[in-house]
């Protein structure tokens, strides 16, 4: 169901009031998660002098809401009213970001404080995620949506070349107060989403929540498609978040880069994913969704040994490089994977089908980044923390190059699905 006075047709290519206050809402959001991604781990290895198993904690409570809420968070948003049940995710999420300048400004911030604040803002953000892929295809037509996807990475990647410098830059001249913008973004995003005019059903009350979550899981693995995008999804989850968790370590203990220097260096490596994301459909026009997929995955992965070069090479020049070009294969990889998995899903099981694939795909995510932690930790003693951060991190990125393996098949899949004849009519009359 479209919200009232949406474009139905799609035969222009504005996307309408409602995507707008949608897109807009969340591009000024992703702004600020992009300072909290960034200060917290700044904050953890400088203010608290945490450990690198410390940093992999915080950073698996990051994604901890997954395995635990990911499989209900679909059927209760599907019972739900889907534009507030967003407003209220981003208002919780604004009071636990608030929390972390507030119990450091009394002297009890610690690991466990900001375990349990990050967490909360994972448990919210699954259920506002499988609410927002709800809400895409309501504000769009369906001819529109790769371009909508597309807007929306770019948002996405836009955030990460500014978000870094910004955050280097609030963190420098706030410190913990950086924080504060984080939370204002949450409110302006609250404001946007209640601006929009409601949309989806509340329909679908039938069946027991066991049952709802049992079909989502199905619906995922029957179709044929949507199974090989769940176990690459797996595979470079498992190795991905490795390379991520470690990688602040990396620059800020291995390589003595120094805060200011590393946001700007992220920052310049982001336009990477910028010209990924405004790329990725014209090259998935050229070769499909299925097969630029499939490459993106490859090559997403290997750009990750770039770390190797350092510090034979200067390390801002390596870790900007390497980023770039891990972010531009990321965003082709994010805006092909979106449009593929909704073509296969029915609209009155969206929330269960998205749930289910997130919980599936993003349930590894936690332990992954645990064990980057704590696999630098267990190598330091021998190594350093130089070659063990090294280590880790490539070993982390040989893992997730296996989902290239998987999806190799989609894209043949798609063509033979798109060459398959429409049933012909009954001739049977009522």
């Amino acid at each position: 169901m479209r919200p009232p006075g949406s474009n139905s047709t799609g035969s222009t290519g504005s996307t309408g009031r409602e995507f707008n206050l949608l897109w807009g809402g969340q591009t000024v959001s992703l702004l600020g998660d992009r300072i909290t991604v960034f200060v917290v781990p700044a904050l953890m290895i400088f203010a608290l002098g945490a450990s690198p198993f410390e940093v992999g904690v915080v950073a698996m409570a990051q994604y901890l809401g997954i395995p635990l809420l990911g499989p209900i968070a679909g059927v209760l948003v599907d019972r739900w009213d889907q534009r507030l049940t967003l407003v209220m995710c981003d208002l919780v999420r604004l009071a636990a970001v608030l929390a972390m300048p507030v119990a450091y400004w009394l002297g009890v911030l610690s690991t466990p404080v900001l375990f349990a604040c990050v967490a909360l803002i994972s448990g919210a953000t699954i259920f506002f995620n499988v609410g927002y892929l709800v809400a895409v295809p309501a504000a769009v037509p369906q001819d529109r949506l790769v371009g909508a996807y597309s807007r929306l990475e770019g948002s996405r990647t836009v955030s990460e070349v500014a978000g870094p410098s910004v955050a280097a830059g609030l963190y420098h001249a706030l410190g913990v107060a950086a924080l504060l913008v984080d939370a204002a973004t949450y409110l302006i995003s609250a404001v946007c989403l209640r601006s929009m005019r409601s949309w989806g059903t509340r329909t679908v009350q039938h069946g027991s929540v066991l049952s709802r979550l049992g079909l989502g899981f199905k619906l995922n693995w029957a179709d044929p498609v949507l199974r090989r995008v769940i176990v690459a999804a797996v595979i470079l989850n498992s190795g991905g978040p490795i390379f991520v968790t470690v990688l602040p370590v990396l620059a800020y203990q291995g390589l003595g880069v120094s805060v200011g220097v590393f946001g700007a260096v992220m920052s310049v490596a982001a336009v990477g994913a910028v010209l990924g994301a405004l790329v990725a459909p014209r090259i998935a026009g050229r070769l499909g969704l299925g097969r630029t997929m499939a490459w993106a995955l490859l090559l997403h992965c290997l750009a990750g040994l770039g770390v190797l070069a350092a510090p034979a090479l200067p390390p801002a020049l390596v870790i900007g490089m390497t980023i770039g070009f891990y972010g531009f294969f990321m965003s082709c990889i994010n805006v092909c994977s979106a449009p593929i998995r909704q073509s296969r899903m029915a609209a009155d099981n969206q929330g269960v089908t998205h749930a289910a694939f997130r919980t599936a795909t993003w349930g590894v995510i936690p332990l992954a980044a645990f064990l980057g932690g704590l696999g630098v930790t267990l190598l330091t003693d021998d190594l350093g923390v130089l070659d063990a951060t090294r280590v880790v991190m490539v070993a982390g990125t040989l893992l997730a190059a296996l989902s290239f393996l998987p999806a190799t098949r989609i894209q043949p899949l798609l063509d033979e699905a798109g060459r398959r004849p429409e049933p012909e009519p009954s001739e049977s009359t009522a």
